[in-house]
């Protein structure tokens, strides 16, 4: 009897196994329906909000050395352009712009460097189209690309304007949530880095006087492109 219940037990198994196979085909399907434009607009919407904050982590890796950093930290954004890095471990850091103006403080070196906020976050560095979604298809030419990762959409970000600091930006977004849980940005030499979000709260109106620093006195001031 066991015997002649066999072939019928693994008929069964090969119905199951194709139904789930065809399945997870259709889920597969039904994401890829979602175009770049679908994508975006309901990013956008999850992002419509003036700012937000979160934590990040972030591991950058040197390509041709082998070496990978690692950080933690707390960021906060606000349209369009001010930005607010505090990285917390291993060293401490301060990355501030309020759109035009940045800061980079260095309090255990007692240190600040002064730039100008488009240079310094051009072509998307530092995932810096966080602070305008809308813009993303004016500086990007945008694809939708398969993700390893169960339950992420991802799209590759290809700057229309070629430089060397970035070649492409992978980013990836919850269809759950829409909202970006990791950017990883890549230049010419194949070097990586990449930012995990966690934490994202997004708040209307952050204060102005969070994207502004003002220098310690004693601090050395470096001013950043000279």
């Amino acid at each position: 009897m066991r015997q002649n219940l066999l072939p019928l037990i693994m008929l069964v198994t090969i119905l199951l196994c194709s139904s789930m196979a065809a399945a997870d085909e259709q889920s597969e399907g039904a994401k890829n329906k979602l175009s770049v434009d679908d994508i975006l607009e309901k990013v956008e919407k999850r992002y419509a909000l003036s700012g937000f904050t979160a934590g990040f982590f972030q591991s950058s890796t040197l390509k041709a050395l082998n070496i990978t950093d690692t950080a933690v930290g707390k960021i906060s954004i606000k349209r369009p352009g001010k930005m607010r890095w505090i990285y917390e471990a291993p060293d401490r850091q301060s990355i501030i712009t309020d759109g035009v103006r940045l800061w980079i403080y260095r309090p255990d070196d007692n240190q600040v460097m002064l730039g100008v906020a488009p240079s310094y976050f051009g072509a998307g560095k530092g995932a810096s189209f966080l602070t305008d979604i809308r813009l993303m298809q004016e500086t990007f030419d945008i694809s939708l690309v398969k993700a390893r990762v169960p339950n992420r959409l991802k799209l590759k970000l290809v700057p229309k304007e070629k430089t060397v600091d970035v070649t492409h930006i992978y980013v990836w977004i919850s269809p759950q949530t829409w909202e970006v849980s990791e950017v990883a940005t890549y230049n010419t030499y194949g070097d990586e880095t990449r930012l995990e979000f966690s934490n994202i709260e997004f708040i209307d109106d952050l204060p102005d006087p969070l994207f502004m620093f003002t220098i310690p006195e004693g601090t050395d001031v470096v001013e950043l492109g000279r």
